[in-house]
């Protein structure tokens, strides 16, 4: 092993021992069925059993597969010294035999230890996720998050809707291989009516959701905002819930849908930071930008939308309500012109005189 594999050469030596160990235990095994050779070998047991469980985490299965060989190549090359005269060719059909056994019980090994780590990884991803439907404390997160390998996986985005019908090991499966094929990290879980993901590394969360929505069920998919990282997701994951339960209000959004385009009906349901964005982001900012503008917004609206009533009313031209108007879209990035963004802005508005001291 240290003539024809470098890396070997490179692991430390309790691995090392323990690789010794294995081919020992093979070779032993590998004896001791000769003599009764109407027993079947237990491999997994005989030969496995010598090393701990640690080896299958430090040992890909690619250089445990090259260990295998290099040790099935040497008991090979000494089958004429180690056969009685005219039993050469019986010696090798056995080894052959064996070694076969020998592959099968390296790939159950691995296969069990895989479901093993893929077990742990899916209670380790429910328990993140719950932190973050829960609101725990942003230093609960890391050590959960690096433990899966999110250290330094950003920006994160939430997402929300309905699971499928089936159980939830199938449901968070379906998940993750529709992830991993479109090239997206996240973390998923089950919450009762909810199935929640956290998307890793992406920039347009939005587009970054629409290939795993046929992992959903029936229903609104809403896509919380961006986050810095794990530790801070817990607002994207609250908007995203909010999302999620105001949704109704709206039949026509899209699918999926940003909780952003949802203020309107997730400030109607209650929701404190909805009604903190549309009061900030565009009462108050339309405010700040001059009283004529709050002005022509709230006598529009009160016109029925007509150009020609808003400016009767406020004894103006018809091109400089249009003006205006267009200074609102700049102001807060809500056309009134627009059915939708003119109900985000009715909203605004209220939320907006509700909450200003002034008034």
């Amino acid at each position: 092993m240290d003539e024809t594999l470098p890396w070997f050469r490179s692991m430390p030596a309790d691995q090392r021992s323990w690789v010794m160990l294995v081919a020992q235990a093979g070779i032993a095994a590998f004896v001791e069925w000769l003599r009764s050779p109407e027993r079947s070998p237990e491999i997994t047991y005989e030969v496995f059993g010598a090393a701990p469980r640690e080896l299958a985490r430090s040992v890909t299965l690619q250089r445990a597969v090259a260990l295998v060989r290099v040790t099935i190549a040497v008991v090979e090359s000494q089958v004429s010294h180690l056969a009685a005269p005219g039993e050469e060719a019986a010696l090798t059909e056995a080894v052959l035999r064996y070694s076969r056994e020998v592959a099968f019980a390296a790939a159950q090994v691995y296969a069990s230890a895989a479901e093993d780590r893929g077990a742990w990884d899916a209670r380790l991803q429910a328990l993140l996720v719950d932190a973050l439907l829960r609101g725990d404390p942003d230093d609960v997160l890391p050590s959960r998050a690096a433990a899966l390998g999110w250290a330094d996986i950003a920006p994160v985005t939430v997402v929300v809707g309905t699971p499928p019908a089936g159980d939830a090991e199938t449901v968070l499966d379906g998940i993750q291989r529709a992830a991993k094929y479109s090239g997206t990290d996240v973390l998923a879980g089950v919450q009762s009516d909810r199935l929640v993901l956290v998307l890793g590394g992406v920039d347009d969360a939005l587009a970054a959701t629409r290939p795993l929505l046929p992992e959903f069920g029936a229903g609104p998919v809403v896509v919380g905002h961006s986050a810095p990282d794990l530790a801070t997701a817990g607002g994207s994951a609250s908007a995203a819930l909010s999302g999620a339960r105001a949704v109704p209000a709206w039949p026509a959004a899209p699918r999926p849908v940003l909780a952003s385009d949802l203020l309107p009906e997730r400030a109607l349901l209650g929701d404190i930071a909805a009604r903190a964005l549309l009061r900030d982001g565009v009462y108050a900012a339309l405010r700040a930008a001059g009283p004529s503008l709050l002005d022509t917004l709230t006598t529009y609206f009160d016109s029925g939308s007509s150009l020609e009533a808003t400016a009767r009313a406020l004894y103006v031209h018809a091109n400089t309500v249009r003006y205006r108007l267009r200074r609102i879209t700049d102001v807060c990035g809500l056309s009134p012109v627009s059915p939708r963004d003119a109900f985000a802005l009715r909203v605004a508005l209220a939320v907006g005189r509700l909450d200003d001291p002034r008034l």
